[in-house]
């Protein structure tokens, strides 16, 4: 039976450049997807899946995304005095417990291998979730908590996997597909970043994964991959080759990837119209939009 995963690594180190000049003081994690900063939709997915020890990997400029996890006890009294609980139970929400979560600094942008690596003294020998907050997925059960319940099952090395048009196989890493076993495939081998007619298929990797400290120990050979960084891919690759099983799990929900703009205004549309408090009124601007084909200039 494999182990319980309870500890996950957010790799958040990245400088945000594609949403310059947004994020030249404001950590790109932080930005706000409706009402919620990205980062706490990773949060809530990760705490609906059972865990408990959050290891953050950041770097230089990201102390407004270490605040925002802080207890503001000047909001919390003005929002008692004033009544206002509904929005004092939204920001108890977002406070995390002494001890629950820890921050390790990535000194160099060495890629997601590297990030992970860093943080491979809180994990010891325990399984371990990493999730990327650009990648929001909206589903009637967090991905996160659809592959632990998978893992139960399986064991070895999980990775979140979906299709993608075959011309965009070189933005992630593709899995050699093997056998079905339900709603996850066996991998066969796993390539970062492939040209499209290279690809081993177009079942491509995103950012949830459940993995063995066996990877941890790959990255400790600090080999450069794809485009001079380590490569969380290819140590989990490596496993494969080391007759570890890795499966790619066909999560059920709505990726967006809010690490472009335009990923990040549909998933902001998308969720909005999920909301009864605004919906009405972004439906009927939404029409307009396409009926005059005029959007603010």
């Amino acid at each position: 039976m494999a182990r319980n995963v309870t500890k996950a690594i957010f790799p958040v180190a990245g400088l945000g450049t594609r949403f310059l000049p947004a994020t030249k003081s404001v950590p790109k994690e932080i930005m706000t997807l409706v009402d919620r900063p990205l980062v706490q939709y990773a949060i809530d997915e990760a705490r609906a899946a059972g865990i408990t020890e959050f290891i953050f990997v950041t770097s230089r400029g990201k102390s407004a995304l270490e605040d925002y996890f802080d207890h503001n006890q000047i909001l919390e009294q003005t929002l008692k005095e004033k009544g206002k609980d509904d929005l004092l139970e939204t920001l108890n929400a977002t406070n995390m417990e002494s001890g629950a979560i820890a921050y390790i600094r990535q000194h160099k942008a060495l890629g997601l291998g590297h990030a992970v690596w860093c943080a491979r003294r809180l994990i010891g020998d325990e399984p371990f979730a990493v999730m990327l907050p650009d990648d929001v997925i909206a589903g009637e059960k967090p991905c996160l908590h659809q592959m632990i319940e998978a893992y139960e099952e399986t064991g070895g090395n999980m990775v979140a996997t979906m299709e993608v048009p075959p011309e965009k196989t070189s933005s992630y890493g593709v899995l050699d597909v093997g056998d079905n076993i339900g709603t996850a495939v066996r991998a066969r081998g796993m390539v970062e970043k492939p040209k499209p007619e290279e690809a081993p298929s177009n079942l491509a990797v995103i950012g949830r994964y459940i993995l063995r400290p066996s990877v941890l120990y790959n990255l400790n050979q600090n080999k450069l991959g794809s485009g001079g960084e380590i490569q969380l891919t290819d140590a989990i690759a490596e496993d494969i080759r080391n007759g570890v099983p890795v499966f790619g799990y066909k999560f059920d929900g709505q990726r967006f990837d809010c690490g472009s703009k335009a990923g990040f205004l549909q998933a902001t549309v998308a969720f909005a119209l999920a909301r009864d408090d605004l919906r009405e009124d972004l439906q009927k601007y939404l029409h307009d939009v396409v009926a005059t084909g005029q959007a603010a200039q």
